[in-house]
């Protein structure tokens, strides 16, 4: 079943295409790699599919039903929900309250979003910096803690960016297996990410922008042996 389908969509800032012509779909369950070069339209197309763009032009469906023009916030209640590449907590809350601003989305009741977020606070592995001030974690804690706050959302499609972004390789790895066990959770994932060795193991299916059209797509296995995708993008992790 396709929970997303991208539509030839472009999304133009003046006279520049940072995104012309994208179309893919996604199947529920499946965790889809998004892969170029930087400027290559990653998180113009991100913004565009989870309402911070509106599409210059094509359609954005999630689960059937168009998305062009409803706000990030509707977006998020529909169940689709996305991490920034510079994470930006509430740094004088603690790493339960930032989950909290998350689990507010699906409830009214504070003691119930307090549930929700001590739930997703453990699933990242944060359970004993709760009562932390956010601004004292580390990036590798305050990256575990964006996935935490958007999981909270109960999100049915998680779009994460850069998640692995200026992490140590052990940290890294959990980040991984954080990505797997969401996956196991049912959750439908898009990630971007340069670290080609972890986007080979987590994705299913991998699309490769480059100066914001999409230049292919297919598996792992078929993605890095593309030429063209070596040329434009890969270059020494092929080699």
């Amino acid at each position: 079943m396709a929970i997303l389908e991208i539509k030839h969509v472009s999304k133009f800032f003046g006279g520049l295409a940072a995104n012309a012509d994208v179309s893919f779909t996604m199947t529920q369950g499946m965790i889809m790699g998004l892969i170029g070069p930087n400027g290559a339209g990653k998180t113009t197309l991100f913004n565009c599919i989870t309402g911070y763009y509106p599409p210059s032009k094509g359609e954005v469906l999630f689960k059937g039903k168009l998305m062009n023009g409803l706000e990030p916030d509707m977006v998020c209640k529909l169940g689709m929900a996305r991490t920034w590449q510079k994470v930006r907590p509430l740094a004088k809350m603690s790493v339960q309250d930032n989950v909290m601003v998350g689990a507010l989305c699906r409830t009214g009741s504070l003691k119930k979003a307090r549930e929700l977020a001590m739930e997703q606070i453990m699933v990242v592995k944060l359970e004993h910096k709760a009562d932390f001030p956010a601004g004292r974690l580390t990036i590798g804690e305050r990256k575990k803690l964006e996935v935490a706050r958007v999981l909270a959302t109960r999100p049915e499609l998680l779009l994460l960016d850069e998640v692995m972004g200026g992490l140590n390789p052990s940290e890294s790895e959990e980040i991984i297996q954080l990505i797997l066990d969401i996956k196991k959770q049912g959750i439908t994932q898009m990630v971007i990410e340069h670290d080609m060795k972890a986007i080979m193991r987590i994705s299913d299916r991998i699309v490769v922008l480059n100066s914001g059209e999409k230049l292919t797509e297919g598996s792992p296995q078929e993605v890095v042996n593309n030429p063209e995708v070596v040329k434009a993008y890969l270059g020494d992790f092929h080699a």
